[in-house]
């Protein structure tokens, strides 16, 4: 082998000492006081200045012995060992609610109805806030809408289509949605792929999760939740709800489909149901595949659908000509989404198109000056690795905090603000503060938010928690007072009867403890004292006991947004109901027991 020739492996070497790899050669040594990379996305923006550069005189008066000179690995595992430690795990701690225990009710404590209730960083050790881009022009006001409906009736579609009609997808991504999904023999769901991210949802055409998305209009800003339509992911699409201002319950006017999805068990009629549950006010009908060969535009099927479903949406609680309104459309093609088609193809209907609709109803209420509200619906934890090679392999990691999602309820929330976290009391810090992927330094009630949160870990958060102002914390119990109307169950109700709770964002199990009273449901007097069952039909004042701990809840009266709530078991929807009180933590076993 030449002197000069590269041999077959690092161990083919002469044995000379030249070719050994001695970690003490200057040029192979490892720079362990390189500054470390930060991503981009990550990156502050005032970075620290760079430590100065050992001059000459600086390495003449370095030591020159073998022994005192530290190797590389010693190096690398002393600017390992120098790294920010993590935050440690804050203790979780139970509050009491102020709320007594009361066993006697008068007429004063039923609540009949929902009318006039108005509630509605940087890396590491640096500054907390970073600058978000300002805008001159005016914040436009935020509306939160949930498309809901049975399955296959073109929810995803239509939120897709609405996204391109209004510049929030490109023509390209939608062509290139549209070659994958031809690929897959799945021509007509190119669309739903706005809103449908995962394979699992692309796949089967069915959404699983409540998809996410926006568009703008000239005053308004809209959040899309695409609400999940099979029966199976139900509780998704209670969560999805409960941040919705207003709903749009999707119609598919095809044969055979509208009857499938009202008839008993279809989900159209436990997506009204529950959106009416969840507060939402205003209800658009939006009868989808009005351009179906079975349909083709007929006003016939129209009046139908029409007359069919506005008697049970009466019954449900909205008011009709003033809560519901309709709209035909073809979510495929896009008619009478934003623009009306040509005359010939719907001439019966001169209506307004949905976008034009939505952004002249008149203007939400928000609590913008009352105490921080916003229950948490996911969490997720953001962290970036560096890999250095050299000698040997070193992995070093950084936490760059949590972020949580969901819907300011109440309140104004800004970069750097300390919030309290319940029910296990941690105090937080907003480090970063994001509304529709777009940072933003201040946010308002009724926007949908990202929180990048300080002194706290994902695996210590749940969905349901809430971020309250620490001077005005919101209640948190165990055993609470409630006015339920079963809806549908099969056999009567007695005490010890258990089911899902569904309270906002969060999701337990509850124990029925006591039946208080009958309820007449017209005038809601007290009909019979401590009766021993309830069964379909009826409303009652019951207590209910929560199996697994304490959550964050309030009085309906206090703040609606955490007041209502919906009792599911085996697959379907059996009560809803309001809370009435909440009983004092320390005091809740012994209240259950009266």
């Amino acid at each position: 082998m030449s002197e000069n020739a590269v041999p077959e492996s690092w161990e083919a070497g002469d044995g000379s000492a030249e070719s050994k790899l001695s970690i003490h050669l200057r040029n192979l040594a490892l720079n362990a006081e390189a500054p470390v990379f930060i991503p981009g996305a990550f990156r502050p923006a005032a970075q620290s200045p760079p430590k100065p550069t050992p001059t000459a005189n600086d390495s003449a008066t370095s030591p020159t012995k073998k022994e005192e000179m530290p190797t590389t690995a010693e190096k690398a595992s002393h600017s390992v060992g120098e790294a920010e430690p993590l935050p440690a795990k804050a203790e979780v701690s139970v509050a009491d609610a102020s709320e007594p225990a009361q066993d006697e009710w008068t007429e004063e404590d039923v609540v009949e109805d929902d009318e006039g209730f108005e509630g509605g960083e940087v890396v590491g050790e640096e500054s907390t806030a970073q600058k978000a881009p300002k805008s001159d022009a005016p914040k436009k006001k935020h509306v939160n809408i949930v498309f809901c409906g049975h399955v296959d009736a073109g929810k995803s579609t239509i939120g897709g289509h609405i996204m391109y009609l209004t510049g929030m997808v490109d023509k390209r991504t939608l062509e290139k949605y549209e070659r994958e999904a031809k690929e897959k023999n799945r021509e007509s769901w190119y669309l739903s792929w706005t809103l449908d991210t995962n394979i699992e949802e692309r796949e089967k055409g069915k959404t699983v999760e409540v998809g996410r998305g926006y568009f703008e209009t000239e005053t308004k800003h809209f959040t899309i939740l695409d609400a999940p339509g099979h029966k199976c992911f139900v509780p998704n699409m209670i969560g999805g709800a409960s941040q919705a201002d207003i709903a749009v319950l999707v119609i598919s006017a095809r044969k055979g489909e509208f009857e499938t999805g009202f008839e008993k068990g279809g989900q159209t009629r436990e997506h009204a149901m529950l959106v009416k549950t969840a507060g939402v006010k205003h209800l658009v009908v939006l009868v989808n595949k009005m351009d179906d060969p079975t349909v083709n535009w007929d006003e016939g099927r129209w009046n139908e659908i029409k007359e069919k479903l506005t008697p049970y949406l009466k019954k449900v609680g909205f008011t009709a000509g003033k809560d519901i309104f309709y709209i035909p459309c073809s979510g495929l093609h896009g008619h009478f989404l934003k623009d009306p088609p040509t005359e010939n193809i719907c001439p019966w209907y001169s209506g307004p198109c949905l976008i034009p609709y939505l952004d002249d109803l008149p203007s939400l209420f928000r609590n913008s000056e009352g105490p921080v509200r916003l229950s948490i619906v996911d969490r997720y934890k953001v962290s970036w690795i560096v890999v250095l090679v050299g000698i040997r392999v070193v992995f070093l990691s950084k936490d760059m905090g949590t972020v949580v999602l969901g819907k300011l309820e109440s309140g104004t929330v800004t970069q750097g603000m300390r919030l309290t976290m319940m029910p296990n009391k941690v105090t937080v810090e907003v480090l970063q503060l994001w509304s529709d992927e777009e940072e933003v330094m201040q946010a308002v009630s009724g926007e949908s938010l990202k929180l990048k949160l300080k002194n706290v870990e994902e695996e210590d958060i749940s969905p349901g928690f809430v971020l309250c102002d620490p001077n005005d914390l919101c209640h948190v119990g165990k055993v609470f007072d409630a006015q339920v109307v079963i809806v549908e169950h099969k056999s009567i109700i007695c005490p010890g009867y258990t089911a899902v709770m569904h309270i906002q964002t969060c999701a337990e199990e509850v124990t029925l403890r006591a039946i208080i009273c009958l309820l007449d449901k017209k005038t809601g007097d007290k009909t019979q004292q401590r009766p021993r069952f309830i069964k379909q039909d009826q409303a009652a004042i019951v207590r209910f006991e929560i199996m697994g701990g304490v959550i964050c809840l309030e009085p309906f009266k206090v703040f609606p947004a955490m007041g209502r709530f919906t009792l599911r078991d085996e697959g379907k929807t059996i009560a809803i109901g309001k809370v009435l009180k909440v009983m004092d933590v320390d005091k809740g076993e012994q209240a259950a027991q009266h």
